[in-house]
């Protein structure tokens, strides 16, 4: 494959994102709170729109940190777990049958950007990495973007969005969002 061959292909690329991410995109767009966990507080997740998607019920059980997200008709839909005794930072995303969905884990080398691994229990491994801190990153699976996460669609202090590829599940992505923020943001 010759230099205008990759040029073109990273052009197209580019052109395909335009299509789902940003402005007129098909992409879903959600609204996040910056440092919106605490345990023991309650928040919603809400769209583009100002629907409430999902509900985060922070909840401090004996040992651990948990937060148990519900669809607006109060369903539980999944949890995020802090497991405090591993040596690197781990959290886990289980479903309400308590089988584990996704573990998000904070990458060991971090050479220029903040990386984090997430890996579902389909076998599909995902990667955030950007800069995680100002909430500005996206999250893919190898090549293709499935996820943005950015501050520039909002002017509202302390908020943030969250643009999820058609087809991605969105509950994995806004859990692991949160989590990573959670890990992040201590």
């Amino acid at each position: 494959m010759g230099l205008r061959d990759r040029r073109q292909d990273r052009r197209d690329e580019r052109q395909e994102d335009r299509q789902e991410f940003g402005v007129g995109g098909s992409a879903v767009h959600y609204q996040m709170r910056e440092k919106l966990v605490s345990i023991g507080d309650d928040f919603w997740i809400e769209t583009d729109r100002g629907e409430r998607a999902f509900k985060v019920n922070g909840k401090a059980l004996r040992v651990r940190s948990t937060l148990v997200f519900e669809d607006p008709q109060g369903n539980e839909v999944a949890k995020i777990q802090d497991r405090p005794v591993r040596v690197r930072e781990v959290m886990e995303v289980e479903s309400p049958d308590g089988s584990t969905m996704a573990t998000i884990k904070k990458a060991m080398i971090t050479p220029l950007r903040e990386r984090f691994s997430i890996a579902t229990a389909s076998g599909v491994e995902l990667e955030a990495q950007g800069n995680l801190v100002d909430h500005e990153y996206e999250i893919s699976n190898g090549r293709d973007k499935v996820a943005e996460v950015s501050k520039k669609w909002f002017r509202v202090r302390d908020t943030y969005g969250v643009e999820i590829e058609p087809g991605q599940d969105p509950i994995l992505i806004l859990t692991a969002t949160v989590a990573i923020d959670m890990m992040t943001h201590d």
